[in-house]
């Protein structure tokens, strides 16, 4: 999986909502998507030629990209975070959910007691929903709701579970769910749908 990817994967995962009704996942689907993972990366990949090569359109399902989570991606998701769900909305918006460890952030720092995080702890639900734009390469998330196990969230709390699960020694401040992002592979646009998101390169 590139960097990109896994870049896209983290961002989902944490800012990931409740879904009513859990995909079924399958094995045969993880390996459709790694497919087209694989297809778009070497498309992304492959060397400028003087004719520009032809736009490339891929299709990927709920099901496709949950069932790459649960069987293949699981080396690539951070420790503490389990059982990610993703789905594409429609019109853009897109939601999931994960389980997620709660203690390892509470603990990296004291909390005052206006914290909710001084309160939470163990292994619980978080959710959240946004607007996902992309365009000419670039891509950028807009938060419209998070909670943990059902009860509504400041933006600033999710931010610090992103932050610490996202973190690396190439980028030690983690991810900014604010910030714009480039577009790996020479993705051009991501469309969502309503359970199918289209890849444009």
């Amino acid at each position: 999986m590139s960097r990109g990817a896994g870049l896209a994967v983290a961002v989902f995962v944490s800012v990931a909502p409740l879904l009513a009704d859990a995909p079924r996942l399958t094995k045969q689907d993880a390996e459709r998507f790694q497919a087209k993972l694989t297809k778009i990366v070497e498309f992304g990949n492959a060397k400028p030629t003087a004719k520009a090569p032809k736009p490339q359109s891929t299709a990927v399902t709920d099901a496709e990209v949950n069932s790459y989570l649960r069987f293949i991606a699981g080396p690539q998701i951070p420790v503490g975070i389990v059982e990610p769900l993703l789905t594409a909305m429609g019109d853009g918006r897109v939601s999931g959910r994960a389980i997620v460890d709660l203690d390892a952030v509470r603990k990296q720092k004291q909390r005052g007691w206006l914290d909710p995080l001084a309160y939470l702890g163990g292994q619980l639900p978080v959710t959240a929903a946004g607007r996902l734009t992309t365009k000419d390469g670039k891509g950028q998330f807009l938060l419209e709701s998070a909670e943990i196990k059902g009860v509504p969230i400041p933006k600033a709390v999710l931010q610090e579970l992103l932050t610490y699960y996202s973190r690396t020694a190439e980028n030690p401040a983690g991810i900014d769910m604010d910030a714009p992002f480039e577009l790996p592979a020479r993705i051009r646009e991501i469309r969502v749908g309503s359970g199918t998101s289209t890849v444009v390169q």
